[in-house]
């Protein structure tokens, strides 16, 4: 019945206890506190700590803190390890590949008139979808670009469009894939009442000195070529590098003993979703809409990628601890060439770098990247033999193409890269 700011605190400390004069002192205090804990106990924490209060008073106060922290870690095996490597050789083949889509890029679309659509045309139709007669939410569209053979719509929409002509007016019939993301739809059979407007095709440039001067820097043809060669070696002994990598740090990780906490794991998960979320916004798309036009959900993915996340700390784990064994050091030098790197790749003042990103944690990876160097520099690695050039697959659809990039991602890099996580969230703030 008090007016508001008039109750006396002798009430209030009888019916809520002396701690609720402390809140927020308490909270301004505690993080320090914690910290200071943790330092004078010489753990590692990997997790939030469980917090309990255990008394309050005009003196002080004092709390229990539950956390889990880093594990003991052995490594059995490190150096001598066996490894092979692949052979680099650039073919002519895949120069001219690498010509071709350049030569496709820099191509124009032309409007197309006299004959009627093929695969690989770019049409533009209209189109609305029927179930048993009636209209369905999504499947209209007018004026919409779509390549003959892409894959974009559901199996046997595109094949019924080619042999159309401009001006014609047609029907697709189809049946929804029983996996179709919108489960009212799975399964049954459609008609979409369509009209051709357009056909257009790309019109490719002439292969010649002309097209080396427009595309790059180069005056002719062969030296266009030359470089593309040059660029594709260079990436292949990256990748034949980053292959001995993985196989020498595999054998490092299966020669370890270690409890990995579960948390670390899905802490781990949770980057990976959130660096996926990213790849998906530098396209233009978010992880909601992948998931309604996927039926990929967050949860789906933590699921898939549970077992390379428990590699990936595993990985992490395995280097520090040989960071530690052989007392790695990274100087003071190293770490401002990473800076500086680091603040050229982002556009980014070095200042505003070194505000957001912990000093520590550039140092801890940049160890990380010599303890592999120093498991390489003691490796036997030997040459394997070429592999046999396999015949180039059919074409799948969209789906199992969307398969193959997911799979892709789960092979690890066994070099860890810098930190740049809070860089990249920085930038998207702004």
């Amino acid at each position: 019945g008090f007016r508001k700011g008039k109750a006396p605190k002798s009430v209030i400390e009888k019916l809520y206890g002396e701690a609720v004069f402390y809140e927020d002192t308490v909270n301004d205090m505690y993080p320090d506190a914690y910290t200071k804990a943790v330092e004078e106990a010489g753990i590692d924490p990997v997790d939030r700590p469980e917090i309990e209060i255990t008394d309050v008073s005009a003196e002080g106060f004092s709390f229990t803190a539950k956390v889990t922290v880093k594990p003991e870690v052995t490594v059995k095996k490190y150096k001598g390890l066996k490894a092979t490597k692949a052979p680099v050789n650039v073919s002519d083949e895949q120069v001219d590949e690498e010509i071709a889509k350049l030569q496709e890029r820099n191509g124009r679309m032309v409007t197309v008139e006299g004959r009627a659509a093929k695969d690989g045309d770019n049409t533009v139709i209209d189109f609305e979808g029927f179930v048993d007669g009636v209209p369905f939410e999504g499947g209209k569209g007018e004026k919409f670009d779509l390549k003959l053979g892409s894959g974009q719509f559901i199996p046997g929409f595109e094949d019924q469009i080619v042999g159309k002509n401009v001006g014609e007016e047609f029907d697709v019939n189809v049946t929804f894939p029983e996996d179709y993301q919108a489960e009212e739809l799975a399964g049954k059979a459609a008609v979409f009442k369509c009209k051709l407007h357009e056909i257009k095709e790309k019109e490719l440039p002439e292969l010649d000195d002309e097209f080396a001067k427009d595309v790059s820097e180069f005056d002719t043809l062969d030296e266009l070529k030359k470089d593309i060669r040059a660029k594709l070696t260079e990436a292949a002994e990256k990748s034949a590098e980053t292959a001995v990598e993985e196989q020498l740090v595999e054998q490092v990780v299966e020669s370890m003993e270690a409890e990995i906490p579960q948390c670390m794991v899905d802490r781990k998960t949770d980057e990976m979703l959130q660096e996926f979320d990213y790849r998906l916004q530098s396209q233009g798309l978010s992880l909601d809409l992948y998931t309604k036009y996927t039926g990929f959900t967050a949860d789906a993915f933590k699921e898939t990628y549970k077992e390379q996340a428990l590699n990936q700390v595993k990985i992490r784990l395995a280097l520090e601890e040989i960071v530690k064994l052989e007392n790695i050091e990274v100087s003071e030098g190293e770490l401002e060439a990473e800076l500086e790197k680091m603040a050229s790749a982002y556009s980014m003042e070095l200042a505003k770098l070194k505000e957001l990103v912990p000093a520590e944690e550039i140092k801890l990876d940049l160890a990380v990247n010599k303890a592999i160097d120093l498991i390489k520099s003691s490796a036997e690695v030997s040459e394997s033999a070429p592999e046999k050039k396999k015949a180039p697959a059919k074409k799948k659809a969209a789906a199992k193409e969307e398969k193959a990039d997911e799979d892709e991602e789960k092979k690890t890099p066994a070099k860890k890269k810098t930190t740049k996580k809070k860089v990249e969230e920085t930038q998207d703030a702004e």
